[in-house]
This record gives C-alpha cells, structure tokens and sequence, in this order.
C-alpha cells in the first residue's frame, strides 16, 4: 500500500482512488489495466537520486533533457529507408537489403526495422510485393510478427484481454505461412528462419518443435545475432525455459564469437528481473572480457553496437568499473532506447540514474 504519511503519496492514492470509482471499478482491478508507464503516473518516485547529480558535462554526456527513449537506428542509409518507407516510398528499402547481400545481421536488423513500418501502413509492402521480390516476402513475415505484438500489446500476460489474445495468435498463424513462404523464396537466407524463431516463441512452441526451427536458422547462419536474441528469450524462464537453460546457452553463445558476447550480459539482465543475483558473477566478468575489446574494435559498426553498449554499461557501474561505464555513455549518447532500461517502464529515469552512478564513481575528469 501507499505510504499515506507523504503528502505526495496520499495525493496520488486520492487521485487512483477517484479514477477507479469513475469507471466503475475497484482500485486494484483498475490498476491492473494500466500500464506501467500509467500506473507511474499515480506512484510518484523521486526523479533524481537523493544526492546531487554531477555535471555531466564534466564528462562529455549530453544533459537529461535532451536523453530519449526514442527509438534510434545508428544506421544512417537503414534510417532514411525506414523513413522514406513510411512515408510512402519502399524503393529505398528494397535497395538497401539488395546491396547487403550475404550480410545477415545487417539483414535480419533492417528487415526487422522495415518490418516495424509495415506493421503501422503496409500500403508501400504491397506494392513491394507485387514486384514479385524475396526481400519484400522477408518484410511481410516480418511485419506480421511486429503486427501480432502490437495487438497483444507489452503488458504482462494476465493483463491481456481474450480479444488481444485471440488477434495474437490468428495474426502470428498468418505470419508462419509468410516465413514459410519468405523461405522458399530465398533458401539460403537465414533471415526468414530468424522470423521463425520470434513465431515459435509467440505460439508456445514446445522444446523440440523450436529446437527443430532454431536448426535451419544455424545451418545458414552459425553466428546470427539476432537469431540468438531471439533464441535466448525462449530459453528463459519467463517463457520457456529456466534460468539454468538461459545461461547455458549463453555461456556457449559468449564462447562461439564477440559477436554473441553480449548474450551474457542480456541473461544476467533478464535474471536480475527475476530477483536472481547475476550482475556480480564471474559469469558477468567473463562477457565483459570479450564485449568490450569487441565494441572498441570490429564491433563498432554491427547493428548490435548501442544495445550491447547500453547492457556494458549497466554491468560496468554495478560492478564499480564506472570509468568504463563513462566511455560507454559517452558512445550512447542521449539514446536510452535500449531494452535494459525499459523492464521498469521508466528507461529515461533508469537511463540517466545509471549514467550519474557512472559519473559519480568515475575519475574526476
């Protein structure tokens, strides 16, 4: 229950209170229809730390009014793409993917961002589509899946009405077929397989059936990372599988390539969300070891760079590296759009908290 000593407090429960009783319902049924962004609105929480934040200027960080959690595409030719397809035009697009040829990362990232855009307007998709082209095959599917997510919507499952649920799974049943068919299309492609790996997570694919996905996606691809995203999700606990799965395969991810190394950094997150210690483990020091001479060297243009940036960063100032952590907000820029600060619904306050923790334990500059 709320403190009803603090005046903000009680503000804030009279005003939950009120909101219920205007729609008819209890204060804790109403509150399980809101988000978690809409239900910080009525728990007020400190927007700084206590002490008084650095100047991270001091540092070369960009002040707090200007971080976002704005989704952010580094790429510049995939940013003009995805906007020249949103506003109508999808021939960029189609180019782009045409001139990365055999680079799946590259691929399954920009097929995913399009994907995005096709979910909001697949007008430009099916005018794509009609040029008869693998790639706007791999879009669709992909558009599907971003499709699906948008109507089941981000919050927890118990929260999700019968309607959402129902939309879901007919719209990721449609989604299937179109990996399919994007596969036939282009069967050296490992990309439509990626799609696959997100369709089996969502229909609650049993082991063996995700095992048997998981299969022709590494037999094109070894090393896709995006397809170990995806893979490390379902091994988790909170959908299939168990915090021991989930760090198994990380730990192997982390040993196949650099590339794979922030995997590790990703289980010790979704761990700690499940109140499992992992942030301070020898496991932890180890992906460190190997992501950040990676994102200083070849890693500094892979499409994973920000996101495995924003993880280091995290697993830096909690490990007390926070000089470390510095060089890394310093890459980061003012983008909290990373997943890892998101889980608490508030990534801008969780973003700018961890990056004055980093500041204030870091070498006077």
């Amino acid at each position: 229950m709320l403190s009803l000593f603090n005046s903000k407090r009680r503000k804030a429960a009279v005003a939950l209170v009120k909101a219920a009783r205007a729609r008819g319902m209890s204060v804790e049924d109403y509150a399980k229809t809101l988000s978690p962004a809409e239900l910080a609105q009525y728990v007020p929480q400190e927007d700084k730390p206590k002490t008084e934040m650095p100047d991270v200027a001091l540092w070369g960080l960009p002040p707090d009014k200007d971080v976002t959690s704005a989704k952010f595409i580094a790429d510049a030719c995939l940013a003009e793409a995805v906007t020249a397809y949103r506003a109508g035009d999808w021939q960029p697009g189609a180019a782009l993917l045409a001139d990365l040829g055999t680079d799946w990362d590259r691929r399954a990232f920009a097929v995913q961002q399009l994907g995005d855009a096709a979910a909001d307007d697949d007008a430009p998709l099916k005018e794509w589509r009609t040029a008869g082209s693998a790639d706007a095959e791999a879009v669709h599917a992909q558009g599907l899946v971003a499709l699906a997510w948008q109507i089941r919507t981000s919050f927890t499952p118990e929260h999700v009405s019968e309607d959402q649920w129902a939309g879901f799974f007919r719209v990721l049943e449609e989604a299937e077929t179109a990996a399919h068919a994007a596969a036939e299309a282009a069967p050296a492609d490992p990309t439509p397989w990626f799609t696959m790996l997100t369709v089996a997570r969502g229909r609650q694919y049993e082991n063996d059936d995700f095992r048997a996905v998981w299969a022709e996606l590494v037999a094109r691809d070894p090393l896709h990372r995006q397809g170990h995203e995806q893979a490390l999700q379902y091994w988790c606990a909170k959908w299939f599988g168990s915090h021991e799965l989930m760090f198994a395969f990380a730990d192997e991810a982390v040993a196949k390539s650099p590339t794979l190394a922030g995997l590790g950094l990703v289980a010790a997150h979704e761990a700690e969300a499940k109140e499992v210690e992992a942030w301070k483990s020898d496991r932890t020091g180890r992906a460190l070891d190997v992501v950040l001479p990676w994102l200083a060297g070849d890693g500094r243009e892979h499409p994973a760079n920000l996101r495995d940036r924003a993880y280091a960063a995290k697993a830096l100032v909690v490990n007390g590296r926070c000089d470390e952590a510095v060089e890394q907000f310093k890459v980061l820029g003012a983008h909290a759009d990373a997943l890892v600060w998101a889980y608490g619904g508030k990534p801008v306050f969780e973003f700018v908290k961890t990056r004055y923790l980093a500041c204030h334990g870091a070498t006077r500059p």
